[in-house]
């Protein structure tokens, strides 16, 4: 009996010694390549405004080098979400990169208001610095008011700053945010009359060379001309109409239809910022996207480099057009083949399988709702004006003065804590009573207190959403939400910032180095990316890190 216990325990030493290896070996294949090496260049690409169905409906149109490239040899995330509200362009590329939520990374809008210093700030502004490559105060920015650190980041600390990091976007914190604390440069694009990359003083004293250059060439002055269809209008089958009253339209024109003479109405509409709101504004980004690749080196050593672009225009145009339109169409087909230029590029300036990419958003879109109304589905705009008026008669009657509220954005109450101090009164119940008077508003559809984020953990829901995006010391004393559908916003084009559902489902797309093929339909959330990059690199995570390793992604 003695015998066989031992055989059994022989047996069971034997085991766990080889299951011990096995894991070992797994884990090793999260941190290096199928060559055994990390890749020589990360490229992070944000969408800006691109909602999960733009892959799915705009399908059959793609060519191969693109969309369906990273599809078909990649892996797709299709049931990717933010989690967290407000969906805007600040946050989402903070939280791309941080691989958390507003509620650690203090990005909590593109602006908001600051309850220390009682004023309005921007999520990438710093007068600390000037701007380099003009005379305009338009490159005053820096990360500093994002409290944590980014994969960018962890990439430089890991390589002792050897590894390189630049960013590049058309609007500055599309650039700001993704490059980090610790980039090399980050650079974006002034438009006006000069039509010119510029960057901060908080990353150099003098624009590169090659930079200079690009400026002083036509690679800009090239996009001023119609914009027209990439394809027959007649085979955009997965939009609207082109001629609609959902559309808004640039100063002097008279139609919302293709083609759209940018030429003609130029100096009515800022000159070169009308490229913003047009397909041209991602080709003039994967233009100075390649020329930085050209130019700076990047993947060329054993150090891992870092590439973070992001295209604005996807979002300009959704803002503009709605996410029904000719125009989201055309600027989707277009951006595909910008997307297949550059992945050319990266294969013959890198090499095939030599480089890692991800292609996410920062957040999505709803449709235009005089368009949804239109199709009978529940939709309407937020009286801002009437519900206003109303708030400040229950203020009045109920505390008899409104200065007890301090500020009213991104959908938050911010309350004047002396002010309740003085009425001796707490805030709690100040904060319930407010809840409770928003809720009873045609157009709010939910409504929580500060008081309920700091008590509560909420893991599903709106709720949940909203508590990833409260931030202790940064953000209101109420949160509402409107109903699904409804939006405050005017009634042409597309707008975001909810925590519903079709401003948090995206994309997530990797494809290169480390990457399995395939796809899942399991959840995921933006706060995932850094840490999966993070372990394909084998870099630390991110300081602020929540999200986890999407271990399906990787070999």
């Amino acid at each position: 009996m003695k015998k066989n216990n031992l055989v059994l325990l022989v047996i069971a030493v034997v085991l766990s010694f080889s299951i011990s290896t096995a894991q070992r070996k797994g884990k090793s294949k999260v941190v290096v390549s199928e060559s055994g090496q990390n890749p020589k260049l990360v490229v992070g690409i944000v969408v800006d405004q691109m909602r999960y169905d733009y892959l799915t409906r705009f399908w059959n149109q793609y060519g191969d080098g693109g969309f369906k490239r990273m599809v078909n040899q990649g892996f797709n995330c299709k049931n990717h979400h933010f989690n967290y509200a407000p969906t805007s362009t600040g946050p989402g590329h903070a939280s791309v990169y941080t691989g958390a939520s507003p509620s650690s990374h203090g990005i909590i809008g593109n602006n908001w208001y600051d309850k220390v210093n009682d004023k309005e700030v921007y999520c990438a502004s710093d007068e600390a610095f000037n701007t380099v490559g003009s005379s305009s105060d338009a490159g005053k920015m820096s990360p500093h008011r994002m409290l944590t650190t980014t994969i960018t980041d962890q990439l430089r600390l890991h390589t002792q700053m050897r590894g390189k990091t630049i960013a590049v976007a058309l609007k500055d914190r599309g650039a700001v945010l993704p490059g980090g604390h610790t980039a090399n440069a980050a650079y974006w694009f002034e438009g006006g009359t000069t039509g010119n990359w510029i960057t901060s003083s908080y990353y150099m004293d003098v624009l590169p060379n090659w930079v200079a250059n690009f400026n002083a060439s036509d690679a800009v002055e090239v996009y001023k001309k119609p914009w027209e269809t990439l394809k027959p209008i007649s085979s955009y089958i997965e939009s609207g109409s082109d001629a609609n009253t959902y559309e808004g339209k640039s100063k002097g024109e008279t139609t919302t239809t293709f083609p759209h003479d940018l030429p003609k109405f130029w100096e009515g509409n800022g000159n070169f910022n009308s490229l913003r709101s047009t397909a041209y504004g991602n080709s003039i980004t994967t233009d100075f996207a390649i020329e930085t690749l050209n130019n700076e080196n990047l993947g060329m050593d054993s150090d891992t480099d870092f590439l973070a672009i992001s295209y604005s225009s996807t979002d300009y145009v959704g803002h503009k057009f709605g996410v029904n339109s000719k125009e989201i169409e055309d600027t989707y087909l277009r951006l595909d083949q910008d997307l297949a230029r550059l992945l050319s590029t990266l294969d013959s300036q890198v090499g095939a399988g030599q480089y890692t990419v991800f292609l996410t958003a920062d957040h999505g879109a709803i449709h235009v709702p005089s368009f949804l109304i239109d199709q009978k589905i529940p939709a309407g705009y937020l009286n801002g004006k009437q519900l206003k008026e109303e708030f400040n008669e229950f203020l009045k009657y109920k505390y008899g003065t409104t200065d007890l509220v301090k500020n009213i954005s991104n959908y938050q109450v911010f309350l004047d804590r002396k002010v309740i101090n003085n009425l001796d009164m707490d805030l709690d119940d100040v904060q319930e009573e407010i809840a409770l008077e928003l809720q009873s508003y045609a157009d709010v559809d939910k409504v929580f207190t500060g008081y309920q984020m700091w008590q509560q953990e909420y893991t599903r829901g709106i709720p949940y959403v909203l508590q990833n995006g409260w931030n202790q010391k940064r953000s209101g004393d109420v949160l509402y939400v409107l109903k699904p559908g409804f939006i405050s916003y005017p009634k042409t084009g597309s707008t975001h910032g909810s925590s519903q559902i079709y401003d948090t489902h995206v994309p997530l797309l990797f494809y290169g180095n480390g990457i399995k093929k395939g796809g899942t339909v399991s959840r995921t959330e933006i706060p995932d990316i850094a840490p999966t990059l993070a372990s394909m690199l084998g870099v630390a995570f991110p300081n602020g890190t929540t999200g986890k390793p999407i271990v399906e992604v990787l070999k």
